[in-house]
Parts: structure tokens; sequence; C-alpha cells
């Protein structure tokens, strides 16, 4: 179920540095090296696998974006909160910022 702009900014107090850009969430992230980016992506890439949810990624050199929305809703939703902690949690291992 697509949550509330309310509900979205309350999730975002908990997410430092992730935003609402339009009908989704996003953050950049900006690693050490470009290999720690792609292990950053590869991992992601599985964990989006195991929960059918992908997020849409853009790479340049050390600065992956990650960005969730849940298509089929036209929205956020928890599913994308969900995705972003695990991007959080993930990304805490390698960048820098």
């Amino acid at each position: 179920m697509r949550l509330s702009d309310a509900e979205i900014g309350e999730h975002l107090r908990e997410l430092p540095g992730w935003s609402r850009r339009g009908e989704a969430l996003e953050k950049q992230l900006t690693f050490a090296s470009f290999p720690d980016a792609i292990a950053f992506v590869t991992r992601l890439a599985f964990r989006a696998e195991a929960v059918d949810h992908h997020p849409d990624l853009s790479i340049n050199y050390r600065r992956v974006t990650v960005g969730y929305s849940t298509h089929s809703e036209g929205g956020v939703t928890l599913k994308d909160i969900e995705g972003a902690r695990h991007a959080e949690e993930l990304a805490a291992r390698w960048t820098t910022s």
C-alpha cells in the first residue's frame, strides 16, 4: 500500500541523506573506490532479487545513486523503506559520505 506524505516524512527522519524525489526515495552515496561502489551494487542486487524489489541504480565512478519506488503502487511503500534501510546498512561498510 502506498504511504502518505506524512508517513514518508516520518520514515525519512530515520534515513539520513535520503530524500523524496517525485514518487521515489533517493540517496547518492560516495565510495572510496570504483571497486567498492561495484561491490555495494552487487550485494544490493542480490538482496533485491531475493525480495523481488529492485532499486533504480546509477553508477558514476565512485558515486552510486539509489532510488526506490513501487511502480505498481504509483509511489513509495514500506517495501521501499525497507530497501532504503538495507541499502543504508550495506553502504556503511564502504561509503566515505
